[in-house]
């Protein structure tokens, strides 16, 4: 005789069931996303909101004049054209840098893969000091750099241009790293014995992979030298119209209570960012995909 199971046993899930239901690893799915919300409205969202509610207390007018100054305009050339020359060096010699990080043993290996990431542990003012003094008129390297070739590195915007690639560098070397590290050397010997040279391997096979994350590490480096000041207003030399940084002059704003006029220079700035960013995102999903076709 069957043995009968208690109405209160518990029925085993359909398969079907099963295969439907989310899997999650940790419970309170909404109370997690109820906090992530809170958040980011708590630190993104109001400051955001707030810089663009105080810009609306100014006229149409009174905005426009303070954001197209020909002082601030040219303020806006030297950030943002500083910041894109700098992300793209990095962008190159970052990618030079993470490869031989990753596919070269040599002695120091791990004293240069810490290295990298020195502009991170570096106080910004520390790191705008040192390089001042180095590319000074009397500094170690200034000092050879404007006898020998005649270029002016400290307190112009090449020395901008300067401290902007030292504080981006480790943003482009450790994005790329980690693909580098997990890409598959089989498929570039297999491109090498089928004949391919080390410029196509290189071409058709590394880089559509590498690709995305130099996009990432690219827009990354230039979201972070857009707003840097620390390491920029010891060599910049701060002369109006000539090197003079927006965020700099965003501070004079504020130092002389203009706050109307600082928040509307930074509402600028904020959205050339974004649309830049948002414009590399674009680009790199369409990188993504390109690569997955093939």
């Amino acid at each position: 005789m069957s043995a009968v199971l208690p109405a209160t046993a518990p029925q085993p899930i359909p398969f079907e069931a099963r295969k439907r239901a989310p899997y999650r690893v940790m419970p309170g799915f909404n109370l997690s996303l109820g906090f992530t919300i809170f958040y980011l409205t708590l630190i993104v969202l109001i400051p955001l909101s707030a810089l663009f509610l105080k810009t609306f207390t100014m006229t149409w007018e009174a905005f426009w004049s303070a954001v197209t100054s020909d002082r601030v305009m040219a303020s806006y050339r030297l950030t943002f054209g500083a910041s894109l020359i700098g992300a793209a060096i990095n962008a190159v010699f970052g990618f030079i840098v993470a490869w031989v990080l990753v596919r070269y043993r040599f002695p120091g290996k791990r004293f240069i893969d810490a290295l990298v990431d020195l502009p991170f542990a570096l106080p910004t003012a520390v790191a705008g000091i040192t390089l001042t003094a180095l590319y000074s008129s009397n500094g170690w390297i200034g000092k050879f750099v404007e006898g020998t070739l005649g270029i002016k590195v400290a307190f112009t915007p090449l020395g901008v241009m300067l401290a902007l690639t030292f504080i981006g560098l480790p943003f482009v070397v450790r994005t790329v790293q980690p693909v580098l590290e997990d890409a598959e050397r089989e498929l570039e010997e297999a491109a090498a014995s089928l004949g391919a040279s080390s410029w196509t391997t290189f071409r058709r096979v590394i880089f559509p992979t590498v690709l995305p994350s130099l996009l990432t590490g690219f827009a990354l480096a230039f979201a972070r030298a857009t707003g840097e000041y620390g390491s920029v207003i010891f060599i910049a030399g701060n002369m109006p119209m000539v090197s003079e940084i927006t965020p700099l002059f965003i501070v004079t704003k504020l130092e002389q209570y203009d706050y109307a006029g600082a928040t509307a220079i930074a509402v600028v700035m904020l959205v050339v960012s974004f649309l830049m960013l948002l414009g590399i995102n674009l680009l790199q999903a369409w990188a993504r995909g390109k690569g997955g076709k093939k």
